[in-house]
């Protein structure tokens, strides 16, 4: 499969192992376009790309990668001067195509679910990826891309895209927030938080084996009031995590009261 010539305009986490990744697939990464001077210029020299701090983009670019924070996404995107006829795709899977102004023609969404961070090494095989676009070019410039990473093809409509963005925060945003919560809790009783290593592990393994409607286990689920009595009377010493647990215990116990 021949490679395109893909530029990025954001260096971060997301455009940075896109970049990586799609360099790696056969692709040929041309521009790099951030506004600081330090991760830009060397995710650019890893990819034997050209560094840039404006945004503008060479003729010969058939796709350019937006991975920019929510934020900054239609700024940036006003600011793109490019060929009519290069793609321009933006990350952002709570955005879809009415983001972009009247002057870029071809444009796409071309949305990871996953979560990035720096220095973690992604596995891209069978990873889902969210498209949308304006004109079949394009889809199959973004369609080429996500098989050249072994990824995995949607296509949904802006409502479903938007449901899948939420139900992804909750799957991660809010479930690693519980795990912050928690080692919180093991530092106050001077409690190593990798204890609960085993438990985590198997939480999130028996979860996506059994369902986790039915992978459910504690206090709550059983109805067991004196436990969870005493342990709102132990969080005595944070109130935020004291509500925090309240709501979420009520919540458990009224879900499965049906």
């Amino acid at each position: 499969m021949a490679g395109y010539n893909v530029s990025f305009a954001g260096a971060g986490k997301v455009g940075g192992a896109l970049c990586r990744k799609l360099f790696s697939a056969g692709n040929r990464i041309d521009i790099v376009a951030s506004e600081t001077g330090v991760r830009g210029p060397l995710l650019a020299s890893e990819c034997n790309a050209k560094w840039t701090g404006n945004l503008k983009f060479s003729e010969i670019t058939d796709i350019i990668i937006v991975a920019v924070p929510d934020h900054r996404l239609e700024s940036v995107l006003s600011k793109i001067e490019c060929s009519r006829k290069t793609v321009v795709a933006h990350t952002a899977g709570s955005f879809g195509l009415n983001i972009y102004p009247a002057h870029i023609q071809r444009k796409g969404l071309f949305y990871p679910l996953q979560t990035f961070s720096q220095g973690r090494n992604i596995n891209f095989s069978d990873l889902p990826f969210f498209l949308d676009y304006s004109d079949s070019w394009s889809g199959d410039i973004l369609s080429s891309l996500v098989r050249s990473v072994g990824g995995r093809i949607f296509e949904a409509d802006p409502k479903k895209r938007e449901i899948v963005h939420l139900s992804a925060v909750f799957a991660n945003n809010f479930v690693n927030h519980m795990l912050t919560s928690s080692k919180n809790i093991a530092k106050f009783g001077d409690i190593p938080f990798d204890i609960l290593t085993p438990l985590i592990k198997e939480t999130f393994s028996k979860a996506l084996e059994e369902g986790p409607e039915l992978a459910q286990t504690g206090p709550a689920v059983r109805n067991d009031y004196n436990t969870i009595e005493k342990q709102r009377d132990l969080l005595s010493f944070d109130p935020e995590l004291k509500l925090l647990y309240e709501e979420v215990t009520a919540s458990i116990i009224k879900y499965y009261k049906k």
